[in-house]
Parts: structure tokens; C-alpha cells; sequence
């Protein structure tokens, strides 16, 4: 299928690099406006609000967005515990290592703060984690919280290059408590399910456009959703050769594909 209803565009390394514009991806998405096509920015990113990301996308780099139009592990996390506790979530509590997009997507759902005997341990990107951060995950995990990771992806790419992500402070509870978490985020099929149940597309009409083959393309593949890789970020052409299963697609930057 070349012609879709719906786009899931990732953001580091498909619509920017940290700071730095990627000159296509503002036009990419201004014929998408222009095709009257739907789209949704499936991000990793978890430290920020969708508003804070939305304005990120239209202040800084010129793309056109709204909050309502972007889905992070943060948004698919607070769905996945809502899901886990229904109307009783108030009566549970988590303990969350993160920044404050993933910590007012859990707290908004209504459950509580505890730091000793929660019910659930969320851990994504936090750029103050200390060591006393981790010692409370472990200690709660091991008295029987259920583990949620966000994201595992190890690396994001920025102006500076690719710098340490969630995957890499999860992996470091997941050693102390020696079992892995559940991951939500991409490369996982539960994000684009969560998106596609919250926003009502049709996951069979809709592809997934990203540069990076371990998270972007897989969630693609997981979720049964067709994929467009662009080779802007993190993955490489020798990258994708060694792989059994391709992307969809393949272009070398989002100005060499057609929005029909």
C-alpha cells in the first residue's frame, strides 16, 4: 500500500536531530496537511508533555502539531495502569523514576505517590536519577511491585550525537532486580494499539515512518502496521541489510516520498 489514512511519524532523528532541524520534515508534514491526510507524532519521549512537545515541533522547528497529536509512553503507560487497576486505581500507588511528562501522565490517573510498598514501578529517562532513585525501584520491586519500563531504547540521537535513553536506566533496575520490565513503548505493538484505540484510526491503514529499525520499524512490524524507513538518524543502509525483516519502505529522506 503507497497511499495511507494515517501517519505515526517518530520525532529524534525523523523530524529532528536534539536541537538541530531537519530541513525536510517541515515540508513532509505540510503536504501531509495539504493531503488532508491524518498524523500523529509516535514518540519515545517521555519527559515531556504532548503540549511541551507540540510546542517544541511548531516553535522550533516550523511543524505544524497539536498536543492532541502526539502519543508518548508516557500517555500509553497511564492507559496500560488504568486498564490494570479500573475504577479502583485510586486505592493503588506507583513509584516512578522520570521527568515530569511521564510523572503527571501516571498521577493524573488518580493513583498514589508511595515510595516504600507501591502496587506498580514505572522507571523512563530521568536526567537527575541518582543512585537513591534506584535503590527505591529495586527495594520496591523486590517486595512485589509489578516493573513497567517506558521505552527500551538504549541511545537518542541529539546535536551532540547519540546520548544515553530510558533503555539504558531501565536496564540498570532491571540488573539489580535480575528480571526485565514490561515495556510499553516503542518498539512494542501496545503503543500504536493505545493510539489507535484513543484516536479511532485503522492500524491496517496507517504506517509508521521512522529512522531507527530497533524501535521505529519494529513497533511497525509488532503491530501489524506498515512501515516507511528514512535514513536520517540512527539506523544505517548496512544496518538494515543484515535484517531477515524490511521496512515497508525505504527512502533516504522524507522529501523522497510522495504523499498521495
Amino acid at each position: 500500500m503507497d497511499k495511507y489514512q494515517t501517519y505515526l511519524i517518530d520525532l529524534d532523528g525523523t523530524m529532528y536531530r536534539g536541537k538541530d532541524k531537519i530541513p525536510e520534515a517541515a515540508d513532509f508534514v505540510k503536504r501531509l496537511n495539504e493531503a488532508n491526510v491524518d498524523y500523529y507524532f509516535l514518540t519515545n519521549n517521555t519527559t515531556k508533555t504532548p503540549q511541551q512537545v507540540a510546542d517544541n515541533l511548531v516553535n522550533n522547528h516550523q511543524i505544524t502539531a497539536t498536543a492532541e497529536q502526539v502519543i508518548t509512553p508516557s500517555l500509553a503507560t497511564a492507559g496500560y495502569i488504568k486498564n490494570m487497576f479500573g475504577n479502583e486505581i485510586e486505592d493503588h500507588s506507583a513509584y516512578v523514576i522520570g521527568e515530569y511528562g511521564l510523572k503527571s501522565a501516571i498521577f493524573n490517573t488518580g493513583i498514589k505517590l508511595n515510595e516504600v510498598t507501591p502496587d506498580v514501578v514505572i522507571v523512563g529517562l530521568d536526567y537527575d536519577v541518582t543512585y537513591h532513585k534506584f535503590e527505591v525501584a529495586t527495594l520496591a520491586i523486590k517486595r512485589g511491585a509489578k516493573f513497567i519500563g517506558t521505552n527500551a531504547d538504549t541511545n537518542l540521537p541529539n546535536e551532540r550525537g547519540l546520548v544515553p535513553g530510558a533503555g539504558s536506566v531501565i536496564s540498570l533496575v532491571e540488573t539489580a532486580v535480575q528480571h526485565k520490565a514490561k515495556y510499553i513503548g516503542k518498539p512494542e505493538a501496545q503503543i500504536i494499539d493505545f493510539a489507535a484505540q484513543a484516536k479511532g484510526f485503522d492500524p491496517a491503514q496507517a504506517v509508521m515512518v521512522g529512522d531507527n529499525y530497533n524501535t521505529d520499524i519494529k513497533c511497525g512490524l509488532n503491530a501489524g502496521v506498515e512501515t516507511l524507513m528514512v535514513y536520517t538518524g540512527v539506523s544505517t543502509h548496512e544496518d538494515i541489510a543484515k535484517e531477515a525483516l524490511k521496512p515497508t519502505h525505504e527512502v533516504e529522506s522524507l522529501a523522497d516520498w510522495d504523499v498521495k
